[in-house]
């Protein structure tokens, strides 16, 4: 990174960040004067080791049908060395090179200490999360479920030639695997789980707990997280992971002298994170709804796996899981899809499962059976291995945890500044699901995962989307398309002056957050109204001040009106200073095919749904789709995946918006 991204990352830190990272740099001195000596002087381990952190028999033939079906498809193709990451499929994996990227076809250095790998400069090392992604060895937890639920040893052997071949190509301190907390701590509980499935294996005991090469690695493993923990603004989903998997490890692989010392340190911290990471109404602070579903899913199998140990989780740790899984509910659409809010990665912390498992639909199973459902929540649809395993680790948890739970489905979570408007999921015309965006910029101060999305809308029929929010794509080494999809243009909203209404100060590093405020979030009649009838609207309406400068206060302000018996959505923008240059903009989502008139746009996605999107007449309209000189017109159904759609752009100059708001009225078939 630039010496300018130095001085603007030093400037988001306090004095105790400062301070912690100046004792991690003596750290890493003291552990690269240690990297070259003898790996297994002294054996730092207890003689007698076992391992008994197993299921209990009878477990894995609970798996339903069906998810063992896709568990052993998924399975075969990795025993062909085939398996996908973020869209590049890959061939190579019957015995893999670990450093090497195949989308770039780099290679990253094995040799070189760590601390001196340039991980974010993809000339120097390749697409960094090509190249980290097998390595959480996921794959492996797959095949392990897979030799559990068969018993066939090919599975097995599979999964030790693997480890071996990793744990020889990474000792510690040597390459990128060793650069990340996340990494570890992800790593970590894949083998814990790796473990606990192989326990029929006769091998089992010789590649782990027998293992002089895997008990160094585990223990390096944990010294390292113990030693550089994330910090201050850092501590964002990265930290739950790094305590997550050193609880795991601590409490399944309790071997070492520092076991004891290393599980409590990761309860507590576990503990303290979930609460700092996640608002009082249950959702992610990081206001990103991959992250919130990534720390829910570590939280819950690091907390799972303490008390199968027989070590006591506070209180505290089970009501943010339970709060998180209940605000998770709250905001899948009828289709089980969350929103597509701020970034995501695809990342998972623990996969049990075959490809085409529903990963939201999975975790509101976990959710159901470790908290019991509401009333309100959506039914889970299919099954998965995931929450039959997890079930099996665990018994009752507090008797009085959710005393205080909603009674009725939550639309509006203050805190977060997340708002749902909605038809009834059993609407049928099809559930019209609106998500509006009044919430912070993000968590912490460099907010590294969010958008500058300030008051944009997201809008699904019947789980289509129809006014998209476009997604991430990428993380490193695309700066043009990484700035454009977090950009303002990039999402349903209004850009004034030509400029995002956050800065950016680098790919994961905001300098200047706009400041959002609802206003307004009516989204239950009052007592003598009937839902639906003509007498009453859904409104929400939120403003910001991202385009205010000291001498130039500016305000824009956003309202959504949502009437149930029209089907009809009204979304007015009014700006608090005339004379400003603006873009708005709608993205359609990569179903949606379109015709534009004028300001008239006709929208149909098959099978005879449409709507017709009236859009203001004081601005000019242009329809944009898969451009690359700036991009727009472009939709991330995935990270890494990218594909063309439309992208409707209204341009230019408010005058006294104020008094005439800048009206868009999305109306649906009837």
């Amino acid at each position: 990174m630039s010496p300018g991204w130095y001085l603007r990352r030093l400037s988001r830190m306090g004095p105790s960040e400062v301070a912690g990272r100046a004792v991690d740099v003596l750290r890493r001195r003291r552990w690269r004067r240690t990297m070259d000596a003898p790996a297994l002087a002294g054996q730092p381990w207890r003689e007698n080791r076992e391992f008994n952190a197993v299921l209990e028999p009878g477990v894995i033939a609970g798996v339903a049908p069906e998810s063992a079906a896709r568990l052993l498809a998924t399975a075969e193709e990795l025993m062909d060395g085939r398996a996908e990451y973020f869209g590049v499929v890959r061939d190579d994996l019957l015995a893999p090179d670990w450093s090497f990227d195949p989308r770039t076809g780099r290679r990253a250095p094995t040799d070189a200490c760590t601390f001196d790998i340039p991980y974010r400069d993809e000339e120097a090392v390749g697409d960094i999360k090509q190249i980290w992604e097998p390595s959480r060895h996921q794959h492996l937890t797959v095949l392990a479920a897979a030799y559990a639920h068969t018993g066939d040893a090919r599975f097995a052997e599979r999964v030790a030639d693997h480890l071996k071949s990793w744990w020889a190509a990474n000792p510690p301190l040597r390459g990128v695997h060793w650069v990340s907390g996340i990494e570890l701590g992800i790593r970590l509980l894949s083998w814990v789980w790796v473990r606990r499935l192989l326990d029929g294996w006769s091998g089992a005991p010789g590649l782990f707990e027998e293992n002089p090469e895997a008990l160094h690695q585990i223990r390096q493993h944990q010294r390292w997280l113990a030693d550089f923990p994330s910090r201050g603004s850092s501590a964002n989903n990265h930290v739950i992971a790094e305590a997550a998997g050193q609880l795991a490890a601590a409490c399944a692989f309790d071997w070492y002298p520092e076991s004891a010392r290393w599980r409590t340190t990761a309860l507590r911290l576990l503990d303290a994170q979930l609460r700092h990471n996640t608002f009082e109404s249950g959702l992610n602070r990081e206001l990103a709804t991959e992250y919130h579903g990534l720390v829910l899913e570590l939280g819950i199998a690091a907390a799972v796996e303490a008390k199968a140990a027989g070590v006591e989780v506070p209180e505290s740790t089970w009501s943010v899981l339970l709060r998180m899984t209940d605000a998770l509910a709250a905001v899948l659409d009828a289709r089980l899809k969350p929103p597509r809010q701020g970034d995501a990665d695809d990342g998972h912390g623990l996969v049990l499962d075959g490809k085409g498992t529903e990963r939201w639909a999975s975790l509101v199973a976990t959710g159901g059976v470790l908290f019991g459902p509401l009333r309100w929540w959506p039914a889970a649809q299919g099954s998965d291995v995931r929450t039959t395993l997890l079930a099996g680790l665990t018994h009752a948890l507090p008797a009085d945890l959710g005393a205080n739970r909603p009674a009725r489905r939550p639309d509006h979570f203050s805190d977060a500044g997340l708002t749902i408007l909605r038809t009834p999921s059993t609407d049928p015309l099809g559930e019209i699901w609106c998500r509006c965006d009044g919430g912070p910029h993000g968590f912490l101060s460099i907010a590294a995962h969010a958008h500058a999305d300030a008051l944009s809308v997201e809008v699904r029929h019947d789980g289509v989307d129809i006014l998209a929010d476009p997604g991430t794509y990428c993380y490193h080494g695309e700066p043009k398309w990484r700035s454009y999809f977090r950009s303002t243009v990039g999402h349903n909203t209004l850009e004034l002056a030509g400029r995002d209404q956050s800065t950016s100060g680098g790919p994961f590093l905001w300098t200047r957050h706009a400041r959002s405020r609802v206003l307004t979030a009516e989204t239950v009649p009052p007592a003598h109204t009937v839902r639906g009838s003509e007498q009453w609207l859904a409104r929400w309406r939120a403003q910001h001040n991202g385009y205010s400068r000291r001498r130039h206060p500016t305000i824009h302000r956003r309202t959504v009106e949502f009437d149930h018996a029209e089907r009809e959505l009204r979304i007015l923008d009014e700006v608090r200073a005339g004379g400003r240059e603006c873009r708005l903009a709608f993205h359609l989502g990569p179903r949606v095919e379109m015709e534009l008139s004028a300001n008239v746009a006709q929208l149909n996605w098959g099978g005879g749904e449409g709507a017709v999107l009236e859009l203001p007449r004081t601005l000019s309209w242009s329809a944009h789709r898969g451009e690359t000189n700036p991009p727009l017109g472009w939709y991330s159904p995935g990270f890494g995946r990218k594909e063309p759609t439309f992208t409707l752009l209204g341009t230019g100059r408010i005058s006294r918006a104020e008094a005439c708001p800048l009206t868009t009225v999305l109306r649906f078939q009837q």
